[in-house]
């Protein structure tokens, strides 16, 4: 079984004592969620940034100590090298299947391509393998800025909430430490890591759950790029098929939406599906 992480450093340490943003939103956080299935974690980023038109704040941290692995510790611990995959199952894995899907954004709400995502945890009985790679593999997003992540609902071990741990990274950026949590499990409320920041939506789906949720990266793209100097955004509804420029504007659906990347239109990735492609305005 892994050491537990230690749930008592919060306390030793005067500073993390204080009452901050974060403890506020997980007391609130705890104190509104009760059924495992939700699907109220923390809004995501494409949501936001939709609503409000503002710069995004960067995904929190949420480092617990993890390093590579000394061959004489066992633990929950990160390890480089991992197998590039988006599924950390196989044929006959026991555990409730979990697909995790989402976009990785910069603060002004663009997509980053490419974008780095390591993720690792425990399999059903709260076990990590630090001998191999089981339930640790790393993945690219796609042009879109999205991932997807097929794996189980981690299993409990002492200290800790259900969790997933993932480190992302920008092409050429800082590397993030953090991890992705489940909303209404019970040990939310005494897990010192915890950050309600850091919630999934997650729904059940058949026999399994999916959850969502949108990393966004320390990173300073300038806002969406403008309408090419001359041209006028085209004013009519949106088609498949078509060649789009970033700054373009389309109806669908009786709204409007603005180009953030250019692209060709496919059916399936309509405005309201596709908000790496597409912001309403």
């Amino acid at each position: 079984m892994p050491t537990p992480e230690d749930p008592g450093k919060d306390a030793r340490d005067p500073q993390r004592r204080a009452v901050s943003r974060k403890s506020v939103l997980k007391a609130a956080a705890l104190a509104g969620v009760t059924p495992l299935l939700v699907g109220g974690g923390a809004a995501l980023a494409r949501d936001r940034s939709a609503a409000s038109g503002a710069t995004l704040d960067p995904t929190p941290a949420c480092d617990d100590g993890d390093a590579p692995t000394i061959p004489q510790t066992e633990g929950p611990y990160f390890k480089p090298n991992s197998p590039q995959r988006t599924s950390l199952v196989l044929p006959g894995t026991p555990g409730v299947p979990l697909t995790v899907s989402g976009f990785v954004f910069g603060r002004s709400c663009l997509p980053v391509a490419g974008a780095l995502l390591d993720f690792w945890q425990a399999d059903v009985n709260g076990a990590y393998d630090n001998a191999g790679y089981g339930f640790r593999g790393h993945q690219f997003t796609d042009a879109r800025g999205a991932f997807t992540l097929r794996t189980v609902v981690p299993g409990l071990y002492p200290g800790r909430t259900r969790h997933i741990h993932v480190k992302a990274q920008a092409p050429g950026g800082r590397v993030l430490t953090t991890q992705l949590y489940f909303p209404g499990e019970p040990r939310n409320a005494t897990d010192a890591i915890f950050d309600a920041r850091l919630l999934m939506n997650v729904r059940q789906s058949g026999p399994g759950r999916e959850g969502t949720f949108d990393f966004v990266l320390d990173v300073d793209q300038g806002g969406p790029s403008p309408s090419p100097t001359g041209s006028q955004p085209p004013a009519g509804a949106w088609t498949p098929g078509r060649t789009y420029r970033a700054g373009d504007r389309v109806s669908y659906g009786g709204a409007a939406y603005s180009c953030l990347q250019a692209h060709l239109a496919t059916v399936g990735w309509e405005p309201p599906a596709t908000p790496a492609l597409w912001r309403r305005v």
